[in-house]
């Protein structure tokens, strides 16, 4: 998965790629091995140890793609995937040829958050028609072209599965 701290004009590629037990792992991070042993974990943060040094992280919150951590005493904002929202407009028609597209359609599973229009509403495209959370961020899902909302088909609280119809466009 990509990721991006906020303020670093480099990203970096993060991945497990051994389990080793008892809580140790093989972490990949841009190419480079690195031994990673997770001491403590909960909904409030992080302890482990990288490459033999220890370190405490701190989760303040998650929103869209990113999330505020404390990672010893220092804040950062790491956005999980640079181009999550990007990947979400365009694989729900958001560029190319989606004007003739009726159908806005989820290209994720997810709760839905909130809902930013009501039917009859005119929207641009680009324009966000509500947010969904999954994997514990929040996208907000855009409209694939300017239009008509027609036949919302989502309720606030309400999941929906990759591909299900949120609302039609006329």
């Amino acid at each position: 998965m990509d990721y991006k701290i906020s303020d670093v004009e480099k990203s970096f590629d993060a991945k497990i790629v051994g389990n080793l037990g008892n809580n140790d792992y093989v972490v990949k991070i841009n190419d480079k091995e690195h031994q990673l042993r997770i001491i403590a974990m909960d909904a409030k943060g992080i302890e482990f140890i990288l490459d033999q040094q220890y370190h405490k992280a701190k989760y303040l919150e998650t929103l869209t793609s990113e999330m505020n951590l404390v990672i010893d005493h220092v804040p950062i904002t790491l956005n999980m995937n640079a181009h999550f929202d990007e990947v979400v407009f365009k694989n729900s028609g958001g560029s190319g040829s989606g004007g003739a597209q009726l159908a806005l359609k989820s290209q994720i599973p997810g709760k839905v958050v909130s809902i930013a229009v009501s039917e009859g509403d005119p929207v641009k495209k680009g324009d966000a028609v509500c947010t969904l959370e999954s994997m514990k961020m929040q996208v907000a899902v855009k409209a694939h072209k300017d239009g008509v909302v027609k036949n919302l088909k989502i309720k606030e609280g309400a999941t929906v599965a990759k591909g299900d119809v949120i609302a039609d466009l006329e």
